[in-house]
């Protein structure tokens, strides 16, 4: 069983930065970010295979954020930089203990409960 607890969100301006926990309890395979505006779609952010590293990223955000790991905190980061207004928005982390890890929700059976970003102009 997987336990998660994201921290980190907060209120910046367009170009500020942000970064973003996910402190995680139990075994992970991969662990990814999804975020959700008011009305929108819930979206793939990032995500990041707990045993060797390898990231993937949606273009929209490729180059401004990072998802990295410390295994021995157990805890993902996601790293924002370059914020831009279109980036507000709740977010997630997910975790997955095995099968697929792509960016869609339903390949993560545990889930966060959240955290808010808001981004100014």
């Amino acid at each position: 069983q997987v336990q998660l607890v994201e921290s980190g969100g907060g209120s910046v301006q367009a170009g500020g930065s942000l970064r973003l926990s996910c402190a995680a309890s139990g075994y992970t395979y991969c662990v990814g970010w999804f975020r959700q505006a008011p009305g929108k779609e819930r979206e793939g952010v990032a995500r990041l295979f707990i045993g060797s590293g390898s990231t993937y990223y949606h273009d929209s955000v490729k180059g401004r954020f990072t998802i990295s790991r410390d295994n021995a905190k157990s805890t993902v980061y996601l790293q924002m930089n370059s914020l831009k207004p279109e980036d507000t928005a709740m977010y997630y982390c997910a975790a997955s203990r095995g099968g697929y890890c792509r960016l869609l929700p339903n390949d993560y059976a545990y889930w966060g409960q959240g955290t808010q970003v808001t981004v100014s102009s």
